[in-house]
């Protein structure tokens, strides 16, 4: 690759450095990917539901549970995951 400078020479780019900005633009692309796309844990547990006798919908906006917290949920996750007294 080749291009002119103001004078109208030629100035050669060597090709390992348009690979080498190729190559680090791929793997910062793969990167991204990867780290978008990997599992995550879940941090919601049946354990929480068989503890207090209370369905998943009670602390989570979807009734099936899962997903965000409702206010419930939160005030639940605030008290140290335990139910008021």
């Amino acid at each position: 690759m080749a291009m002119r400078s103001e004078e109208g020479s030629r100035v050669s780019v060597p090709m390992r450095v348009v690979f080498g900005v190729v190559g680090v633009t791929a793997a910062l692309a793969i990167a991204g990917v990867v780290v978008t796309l990997s599992p995550r844990p879940a941090n919601a547990l049946p354990a929480y539901a068989a503890q207090t006798k209370l369905p998943c919908g009670k602390c989570h906006v979807n009734p099936a549970g899962g997903g965000p917290r409702n206010d419930f949920g939160n005030a639940f996750a605030a008290n140290g995951h335990q139910l008021p007294k």
